[in-house]
């Protein structure tokens, strides 16, 4: 019988974990003025935050909890274009031209990353490798036969194979050649570096919770404090303020999971995503001490939905001992992305009534190059530049009828959601909970939330979210409450993880 290594007790990011020093600043205790306020410390906000001091501007940027903590601490981090099968779909759905604009922004986000590598001399273990998408389906075969005649048509440099480099089982794939892979927090630690000795001002622990609007907006922390400035960029993942863009309407927030392993296999190089689901994700990598690390990701759910989490860890692991022979696995990590309702994401003025505030979200687990050609069209617009694409990404541009039909039905999925959750019938109570065990509970007669740790002690919340009132659900693979509705996250105390929600969950006393 195979040898199938443990899983790692608790989540820990590879990325995260590698970094011997992260950067750590103060927190926001005092009102201050700039040019300009970026809300979000990950690939978006820092590389936008970047683009503006180089350009020179006063820039202040917020971040709610630690610097590169969240999504961008959490990716598979390829370098890349090829955004699983969309190029076919785009063509369908948008025309050509745009199809052909959408791979330009990427290939140009890609091209800048590299040069910043290049100027700033960043060790980040950017490697060359070809992008692959490969199936195994009969019915997907016909669906990378298409996504290569797009290619031909786009005139994206690639291949139609029938096999691929990697041992695993593959009737067909579609190859973007030229792509790459990087280390994502060395180096956006060095762009931090380069943005601080620009005169950026960076604060940690300063939550934004609401934008003053006018023509020099304001944007308040949970604190009190103020940044008065002359444009705001929202970063923040999910935006912090909707400035009724019903932003909550037109994304759905989706989970997936990843395994950095340890293989006696030779890796023949190449980045790797499966067609169908379940989705699988490989590429190489290295721990901290250089030892040579497969990174095996997929699983993908709507947050708070589906079979409990750590299920999706097990079947991470037992594809990595059944292809790779993993002899040991290192991390387990998770991540959360958001997904628009055309697949495209939302960059630029929120709506056309606020044009000094800017968004970028929705980046359908592509954030590397979607969130630098993100910074780049937003600095574009703050200095009043031309960018070629403002319409493609634009958050008010409009929808056809069947992705209209399409979110129509991902809403109809939250109103299901909050109204199962009020009904639900919960039986268990919190002395029934074993160490380091979770579980919607019932305290007084009403729906709860409780965590026993393995010390024993018990942690109660109320388990309405405090976005929009829908039943938070229990992950057991991270620890954490997640929302089925619009995707918020809360710690075990019921602090907020992920957004929408903008408040704690409350606690709940059973005495």
């Amino acid at each position: 019988m195979k040898h199938i290594p443990p899983l790692p007790t608790y989540p820990e990011s590879l990325w995260i974990q590698a970094l011997e020093v992260l950067p750590s600043f103060s927190k926001l205790q005092h009102n201050i003025e700039a040019d300009v306020v970026v809300v979000g410390g990950g690939i978006s906000g820092i590389t936008t935050a970047y683009m503006l001091t180089q350009a020179g501007f006063k820039v202040v940027l917020l971040e709610a909890g630690k610097l590169l903590h969240g999504t961008t601490g959490h990716t598979t981090a390829k370098l890349t274009a090829q955004h699983h099968l969309i190029y076919d779909e785009l063509i369908k759905q948008d025309g050509k031209e745009k199809a052909a604009l959408y791979y330009k922004a990427n290939q140009d986000a890609r091209k800048l990353m590299e040069s910043l590598i290049e100027k700033h001399a960043i060790d980040c273990g950017l490697q060359a490798q070809d992008a692959y998408v490969f199936t195994n389906s009969d019915e997907y075969v016909q669906k990378l036969q298409n996504e290569i005649s797009a290619y031909e048509t786009l005139g994206i440099t690639g291949a139609y194979l029938d096999q691929i480099p990697l041992d695993v089982p593959a009737k067909a794939a579609v190859r973007m050649n030229g792509q790459a892979q990087f280390h994502p927090l060395q180096y956006m630690t060095a762009l931090v570096k380069v943005i601080g000795e620009s005169g950026c001002q960076l604060y940690e622990q300063s939550t934004a919770v609401d934008i003053q609007e006018g023509p020099h907006p304001k944007v308040v922390t949970a604190d009190g404090y103020s940044v008065t400035c002359k444009h705001v960029v929202i970063c923040s993942h999910f935006p912090f303020y909707d400035g009724l863009g019903l932003f909550f309407a037109r994304m759905h927030a989706e989970r997936s999971y990843v395994l950095g392993i340890k293989t006696d296999m030779t890796y023949p190089g190449g980045m790797y995503i499966s067609a169908e689901e379940p989705s699988r994700s490989i590429r190489s990598a290295a721990s901290s001490d250089g030892t040579p690390l497969l990174i095996i990701g997929g699983q993908n759910h709507k947050t708070g939905q589906g079979i409990c989490t750590i299920n999706h860890y097990e079947a991470l692991q037992g594809y990595a001992s059944q292809y790779f022979n993993a002899t040991d696995i290192k991390y387990r990590w998770s991540a959360q992305d958001l997904v628009t309702g055309d697949k495209l994401p939302y960059i630029g003025r929120i709506t056309a009534s606020s044009p000094n505030i800017y968004i970028a979200t929705g980046f359908k687990k592509w954030g590397m190059t979607s969130s630098t050609a993100a910074a780049t069209l937003i600095s574009d617009l703050i200095q009043e530049k031309s960018n070629e694409y403002e319409e493609l990404f634009a958050p008010s541009r409009s929808l056809s009828l069947k992705v209209v039909k399409n979110l129509v039905v991902d809403n109809l999925d939250v109103a299901k959601h909050l109204i199962g959750g009020k009904l639900e019938m919960v039986r268990r109570n919190p002395e029934d909970l074993a160490p380091d065990e979770g579980a919607a509970v019932t305290v007084h007669g009403k729906r709860a939330g409780a965590y026993r740790d393995k010390e024993g002690k018990l942690y109660i919340v109320d388990t309405t979210c405090t976005h929009m009132g829908c039943e938070v659900e229990w992950n057991d693979g991270e620890r954490t409450w997640d929302c089925p509705c619009h995707g918020s996250r809360f710690s075990i105390t019921g602090e907020v993880m992920e957004g929408p929600a903008e408040k704690p969950l409350k606690p709940v006393s059973i005495e």
